[in-house]
């Protein structure tokens, strides 16, 4: 029977599976015993990859191992369950997930998972063999206790909300890859948050992520700081020091404000997207890094090439896959979920508090111009106007300005 492959659109692709292990000799086994079978498989090394997979292509069935390097196994076959749910879901010992579907292939599955685990005991490893990735504590899929399971769609992002569902995609068909990622969004939107979902599915994630202000530093200190410096190398340089993208090596550099970046630096950040070479301030002598970008702006780029203070082609380079963080404001939707996250985590450290209705009502008719900052702001000066009080109403809330 031909292999029936379609993007994904509601049905299932028939005789196609997804196996997701960070165990590379694992993944191997079952692929080829599924193929044997004339299965068509996608292998992911954890989660995020796994998603990305499934966004193309629903599976007739998953098997997962019992440790993800990137997402709690639990909250990834939730996520699954929820988005899929007609796909059978199988645990690395053969066990299945909760009362879901089941292939009508199931028996082959199974063989295929007896077959490797007593392959793996009759022929071990050898002891010199380094695993792929050293065991590391997976990454928590951020589910507070009072959300539903759906309202965490990636580590640190909340929201139930059309935007945030396309962005969550995005994030998990993004970055698995090395690809250059430019966030755009209003300021408040969350666009580190973002760029921390990015490195923490990606393989990276267990190197440096690297973060930079492009707006923060003084611009006769920002090559400095982005590219090192050698000890003379400018008045004040008493030392050599090692600058952010060399301190980011095999991790992630997440620039921040990059529309702030001087035109003559921009340049400089041009040939090193380009070659993955740096030099420092003062030095002749360049050195190659492995880094993964990741960019921020509020602001226009494109507008700002036109005007010539953005060069147009470190923007094209930038913006190799953009992804927009849509404003709360567009999304009032999830400002009960988003809510109910920061008292809970404001909860942590003073006593814990919910919102009244009014409040609420209050909150969802407001245009947030500082955006999901500006709510936590809000949140917790009220929290603290509501002293040992368990609800917040209208007389702790204080807004800037109500929406016309």
């Amino acid at each position: 029977m031909p292999f029936e492959t379609r993007v994904a659109n509601g049905s299932v692709s028939v005789r196609h599976a997804v196996v997701v292990s960070a165990d590379g000799d694992r993944r191997f086994r079952w692929v080829t015993s599924l193929e044997g079978l004339r299965w068509q498989v996608e292998a992911a090394s954890g989660g995020a990859e796994a998603m990305a997979s499934m966004e193309q292509h629903i599976p007739e069935a998953l098997i997962v191992d019992n440790w993800l390097p990137d997402l709690e196994v639990d909250g990834f076959i939730a996520w699954v369950r929820q988005a899929f749910p007609s796909v059978d879901i199988l645990r690395a010992d053969g066990a299945p997930v909760g009362d879901g579907p089941r292939s009508p292939r199931r028996h082959e599955l199974l063989h295929v998972l007896r077959a490797a685990e007593e392959d793996m005991v009759e022929t071990p490893a050898p002891a010199a063999v380094v695993p792929e990735r050293e065991p590391a504590a997976p990454v928590p899929v951020i589910v507070p206790s009072e959300l539903p399971v759906d309202a965490a769609l990636l580590p640190g992002m909340i929201g139930n909300s059309s935007g945030m569902r396309e962005l969550a995609r995005m994030v998990r068909l993004v970055a698995p890859r090395d690809t250059t990622v430019l966030i755009e969004g209003e300021t408040g939107t969350g666009k580190e948050v973002v760029s921390r979902a990015i490195h923490r599915l990606s393989p990276r994630s267990q190197k440096p992520f690297v973060t930079l202000n492009c707006a923060a530093i003084p611009e006769a200190l920002l090559e400095a700081e982005l590219f090192g410096h050698t000890r003379g190398a400018f008045t004040g340089a008493v030392q050599s020091r090692t600058g952010r993208i060399e301190a980011a090596n095999g991790g992630t550099l997440f620039l921040d404000e990059i529309g702030e970046m001087p035109l003559p630096l921009q340049a400089k950040m041009l040939r090193f997207l380009e070659n993955g070479e740096l030099q420092r301030v003062g030095d002749n002598e360049t050195v190659r890094v492995d880094v993964r970008v990741i960019a921020a702006t509020h602001r226009d780029l494109e507008r700002l090439s036109q005007e010539r203070t953005f060069r147009l082609d470190l923007y094209h380079r930038l913006a190799v896959f953009p992804v927009v963080i849509p404003a709360l404001r567009e999304r009032a939707e999830d400002i009960p979920l988003l809510a109910t996250h920061i008292l809970n985590k404001l909860g942590e450290t003073m006593p814990q508090k919910r919102l009244s209705q009014a409040a609420l009502e209050t909150f969802q008719g407001y245009d947030w111009p500082g955006n999901v900052r500006e709510l936590g702001h809000v949140l917790e000066r009220a929290a603290i106007l509501a002293e040992d009080r368990p609800e917040i109403g209208m007389t702790e809330v204080i807004l800037r300005r109500k929406r016309a």
